[in-house]
């Protein structure tokens, strides 16, 4: 477990990321994959509410590939950042690259460096961030909200 002050250094870095998902993922024609539904379940509770799909869902991963190339124009890419994750991450951008949709593993790549192994799933981010807001003292529903407010208004998140 990284201590408080390391967790607080962190936390500025992660809403300017974070935010940044928000307003990405609520783009028409972009959509966020993950792994499973807890995965989908904790983004949900951070705000990411955009159109979010999940691989491991009774579909090959070359169908969830069809689906994503008939659906979408950008695919931000947020498996677990495991051996396994990684495998899904290569195999689908393997899938879409003979298709004109845009691939994202930015976002996983910058929150892996973040969390430094702190965290290995997908699953686990609502329960860091709430965390980590409470080591810095920001209540997680009050930033949530600033955020969506942010969002709503049209405002460009912070780099």
């Amino acid at each position: 477990m990284v201590g408080g002050s390391v967790r607080s250094s962190l936390w500025p870095e992660f809403q300017a990321l974070w935010e940044k998902l928000v307003v990405e993922s609520r783009r028409p024609g972009t959509v966020v994959v993950v792994e499973g539904v807890r995965d989908r379940r904790s983004l949900a509770r951070l705000h990411v509410d955009g159109h979010v799909v999940v691989l491991h869902h009774g579909r090959t991963l070359s169908g969830v590939a069809q689906e994503l190339g008939a659906a979408a124009r950008r695919v931000i890419v947020l498996t677990d950042w495991d051996a396994e994750g990684g495998h899904l991450a290569r195999r689908l951008r393997e899938f879409l690259e003979a298709t004109p949709i845009e691939l994202d593993t930015d976002f996983r790549r910058r929150l892996a460096s973040l969390l430094r192994g702190e965290l290995v799933h997908v699953e686990g981010l609502a329960g860091w961030a709430r965390r980590t807001a409470e080591a810095v003292g920001v209540p997680l529903e009050v930033w949530l909200a600033e955020l969506d407010a942010d969002a709503d208004a049209g405002r460009r998140p912070r780099e």
